[in-house]
């Protein structure tokens, strides 16, 4: 089976192709035969009844600072693709918004992993809300009456901006911290948008576990150390990667959730766990296979391409 796909994505040059999750994506595509196309969100575009796309027929290497080729630029009608694959990050604002809107004209016959639709209406800091049961406690809130509340109630929190990533903006606020009023200030003097917070849990210190679902299965983990004097244990604030496997409630959880993922449409899922707590149900951008398949010789891209070709081959 040979596809026709197309990545939206953030700029090409500057990733780190030993890490990067959707450049490993690119090239087990471009292994399987696959034929790639590539195009950053400022270029998706509606036209009259149609979704378009400026960008570039894609090739891809592993050669540092060498990783891509592209071809002629051109505009494509994404409903001549076989796959487009939504991977910009996060943050997840009104023009993060607009192109799941516009990519669901095209879904599902141009099948778009994931379904933006559910992309749209999970976002990850809020799907996890619906599984109580697996979550620490936890507050979205903007007034700072009830943010002082709860965390008069639990001592020591994190707080955080709703629709951040990669460890940004992140704070933990322990029973002698005075800084939540500034705090607020802060972020509500930003944007307009709620805040986050959660009790904070001492298990982060051994690590803050990323476990990879591919449509609704788990197929491995990381475990993601924060550095000396570090609350986030992010990649992208020094975070250290660590192997490790998935403990009896892992499964559980996965188990608790995976169904969802899978009749969503959410091919490829990073869900956070910090001891037997679910924290984050990362489905827009989520990372982390090339250091799964370092440690554990899982190939996680080959299991992505495999379920959307299964899909693909289904009738309908």
């Amino acid at each position: 089976m040979s596809l026709k796909v197309a990545i939206q994505m953030d700029p090409i040059g500057p990733i780190d192709i030993d890490a990067d999750s959707s450049f490993r994506i690119a090239e087990e595509a471009q292994a399987r035969g696959h034929e790639l196309f590539y195009y950053t969100p400022d270029r998706l575009s509606y036209r009259e009844g149609r979704v378009c796309a400026r960008g570039w027929p894609l090739t891809v290497r592993r050669v540092r600072g060498d990783h891509f080729t592209l071809g002629d630029e051109q505009e494509v009608d994404l409903a001549d693709f076989d796959v487009v694959w939504l991977r910009q990050d996060p943050p997840f604002d009104m023009g993060y918004i607009t192109t799941t809107h516009l990519l669901d004209m095209i879904h599902p016959q141009t099948m778009v992993v994931n379904d933006p639709f559910w992309v749209r209406n999970y976002p990850e800091k809020l799907l996890v809300l619906r599984l109580p049961d697996l979550t620490p406690p936890t507050m979205i809130a903007r007034d700072l009456s009830s943010l002082r509340a709860f965390k008069h109630e639990h001592g020591d929190i994190i707080l955080k901006p709703l629709y951040g990533n990669g460890g940004a903006g992140v704070f933990r606020l322990d029973p002698n911290d005075r800084n939540l009023a500034s705090l607020h200030e802060l972020f509500t003097g930003m944007n307009r948008e709620p805040l986050i917070a959660q009790k904070f849990l001492p298990a982060v210190a051994k690590g803050d576990k990323r476990i990879i679902l591919v449509d609704g299965e788990p197929v491995g983990a990381i475990n993601r150390v924060p550095a000396a004097g570090e609350t986030r244990s992010n990649m992208h604030v020094g975070g250290r990667p660590e192997k490790i496997g998935l403990s009896e409630r892992d499964r559980e959880i996965c188990a608790a959730i995976g169904p969802l993922l899978r009749e969503k449409g959410q091919i490829f899922v990073g869900i956070d766990v910090i001891g037997d707590w679910l924290t984050e149900i990362n489905l827009t951008s989520p990372t982390g296979i090339q250091e799964l398949e370092r440690f554990d010789g899982t190939n996680v891209a080959e299991k992505i391409w495999q379920a959307i070709e299964a899909r693909r081959r289904k009738p309908g």
